[in-house]
């Protein structure tokens, strides 16, 4: 064989061991995750972060005292908390402001972004319940402003309110380019737009730990299937470890 064909079946059996996986049975992986040691208190603390976050006050108050783990805030803001997210949920946007102020009057005067989005709300609302004349008055005189006062949030601020408006040049807005203004995932999106901002008022994680840990997960297994074949999860809700495929 010429030296030239030895070299390429060299080249060859170099990229077959670099393609190739390392397999990984259930034995020893499972051994590697009992070697992990994690703390119940720590466990504990995560869900309890998830149920304050997401406002689960009764669930929360339950699992305090069954677990004897404190929450880091107290309990009875969250009520406050989801009913103001409640209140945006429901369309009654003006009540859900109202809300905010009595908590912390400073939430909205430092977030012009949020006030902003609360009053494009009150004006989409307005809007869904036919009160044209009253959604144009309102529009011209507490949302154009808006985008005038910030020099750096104006073009954002005009072109949502430009957006917005333009609902009412349909007769059929379910069919519109800007329908989805009306649908409840809009309302979802202010609310917890608001419901973010309290918590960092209250200097508590705007999101939930929680879900980010699961993000992790998915994203540390797909790196390590490039790698390995090995008992991975694929269902979150059960976190059952399924075979690996060789």
């Amino acid at each position: 064989m010429s030296p030239f064909w030895i070299v390429i079946r060299q080249l060859a059996e170099i990229e077959a061991m670099a393609l190739s996986k390392k397999v990984i049975t259930r034995e020893e992986w499972e051994k590697k995750l009992n070697d992990v040691k994690i703390r119940k208190e720590d466990m504990n603390k995560l869900v309890m972060n998830f149920l304050v976050t997401e406002g689960y006050v009764d669930a929360a108050e339950k699992f305090r005292m069954e677990s004897g783990t404190e929450p880091d805030i107290d309990l009875a803001t969250i009520t406050d908390r989801m009913a103001v997210k409640k209140a945006v949920q429901c369309g009654n946007v003006e009540d859900a402001i109202e809300k905010v102020n009595d908590l912390n009057p400073e939430i909205l005067d430092t977030n012009p972004q949020l006030f902003f989005h609360l009053q494009q709300q009150r004006l989409i609302e307005l809007i869904r319940n036919g009160k044209v004349e009253e959604a144009l008055e309102f529009a011209q005189e507490e949302l154009a402003p808006r985008g005038e006062e910030n020099s750096f949030l104006q073009q954002s601020f005009l072109e949502e309110l430009e957006r917005t408006v333009a609902l009412l040049a349909f007769e059929d807005v379910s069919n519109c380019p800007v329908g989805d203004l009306l649908d409840i995932s809009q309302r979802l999106k202010t609310a917890s737009e608001v419901n973010a901002a309290i918590l960092t008022s209250q200097s508590h994680e705007k999101d939930p730990k929680l879900p980010s840990l699961l993000k992790m997960l998915v994203w540390a297994q797909n790196q390590l299937d490039e790698k390995a074949a090995y008992p991975r999860i694929n269902n979150l809700s059960t976190a059952t470890l399924e075979d690996p495929a060789v």
